[in-house]
């Protein structure tokens, strides 16, 4: 494919997307890749727009400069993110990359805003728009060029899961738009008085606009925390239940500070006879094929369990059963046993989901009295966690 053989030539171990060295190298490439084009499309733009007459041609030319302007915004940003990790930033620089996301998407919307404001003006003043083959052909080739950055971008977003890529191959996107309009209120021109190249620029600022308004939301969402993807969720919980020695995975947690420099941590459940420097030799086998496999650094804490003993089986599954009805996403773990005199304490972590509408209080309440009601001598110790995958 031209593609990989073009990224074979230009980027030195091109397929470790995770090193970032080679992040930096993608976002170069992608970056010096799109100033020149921009450069091109605006000179272009430029002088057919001034020619014509045309405020929507000549606002598009803005709009691939500020592209040049995004390009090496970008290209700064990948530099940033390529940092070693240092004393004051100790898990990298990565969000950079999200960061930077968040400066294109508001250089975008900034276009969008000032398009919208001369393409009303160009409605209320309209001017002639002069038709010229020329300037249709240079329109044209802007949209085949925009296509082919859209499609370059996303192949090389999706490959490195960088959504400063994918949010400039939106940004083409919108762009083809943007020119399509444009064209169309230049043919418009020829048969009616309508100001048309105004209508026309004022519908392409409003999709500009949703574009950068898309962008950020993606972007803010990345850098308050979203849960990883269940991919990886399933893939990292089928390594750890893969041996023996563990029967149950909970508290999964996944903190990301950047494409590629995913850390976590979570508990595992293991035997409460087993021999635990055997146990220990796993869990540190299990932490080191998932960041292998996954690039993921895991912390995993060890829970013993006990499985053959009867009083706790009977109890757990009574308190299973409690919780089922009421809502059925609760899930239990690290479930123990005190047994006094008169008394059993039940002692265990409920999983609450964020569709459940019980505050702790209630859930405490009704989960305590219902096990008192089945059985007088039950004392419940609860506490609560949050599912954050």
């Amino acid at each position: 494919m031209l593609l990989e053989r073009f990224l074979k030539r230009c980027i030195s171990n091109y397929e470790q997307v995770e090193d970032p060295n080679v992040r930096k190298a993608y976002g170069t490439c992608s970056s010096v890749v799109g100033i020149c084009c921009n450069i091109l499309l605006f000179v272009l733009k430029y002088v057919m727009g001034t020619l014509s007459h045309s405020i929507a041609i000549v606002s598009d030319a803005f709009n691939n400069l500020s592209d040049c302007a995004s390009c090496l915004v970008t290209l700064f940003g990948y530099k940033l993110a390529a940092k070693p990790a240092d004393k004051g930033h100790p898990f990298g620089h990565g969000r950079m990359e999200y960061l930077t996301s968040l400066v294109i998407a508001v250089m975008i919307a900034l276009m969008g805003f000032e398009l919208l404001r001369n393409s009303v003006e160009k409605i209320i003043r309209p001017d002639a728009v002069q038709f010229r083959w020329l300037t249709l052909a240079v329109l044209v080739l802007s949209i085949g060029v925009k296509l082919w950055m859209a499609w370059f971008n996303t192949k090389l977003g999706k490959r490195i899961q960088s959504t400063v890529m994918i949010a400039t191959a939106k940004d083409s996107r919108s762009d083809v738009a943007a020119t399509g309009a444009t064209i169309l209120a230049l043919l418009l021109s020829l048969v009616t008085t309508l100001p048309v190249d105004g209508i026309m620029g004022t519908a392409v600022s409003l999709f500009i606009l949703k574009t950068a308004f898309d962008i950020i939301r993606d972007t803010v969402g990345d850098l308050l925390g979203k849960p990883a993807d269940v991919e990886t969720v399933q893939k990292l919980k089928e390594l750890v239940l893969a041996h023996e020695k563990i029967i149950g995975v909970h508290d999964l947690i996944l903190h990301n500070y950047g494409p590629g420099r995913t850390m976590g941590s979570c508990h595992v459940e293991v035997r409460s006879d087993s021999d635990f420097v055997a146990v220990h030799e796993v869990v540190d086998l299990i932490e080191r094929e998932i960041e292998e496999k996954l690039h993921i650094l895991m912390t995993i804490h060890m829970d013993p369990v006990e499985v053959d003993n009867a009083a706790v089986n009977h109890y757990r599954h009574m308190a299973e059963q409690v919780i089922a009805e009421l809502h059925q996403n609760l899930s239990l773990h690290d479930f123990r046993l005190v047994s006094g005199e008169n008394t059993n304490r039940l002692i265990f972590d409920i999983l609450v989901p964020f569709d459940c509408t019980y505050t702790n209080d209630e859930l405490l309440d009704m989960i305590s009295g219902e096990l008192s009601r089945m059985d007088k001598t039950c004392q419940v110790s609860l506490t609560f966690d949050r599912d954050f995958t």
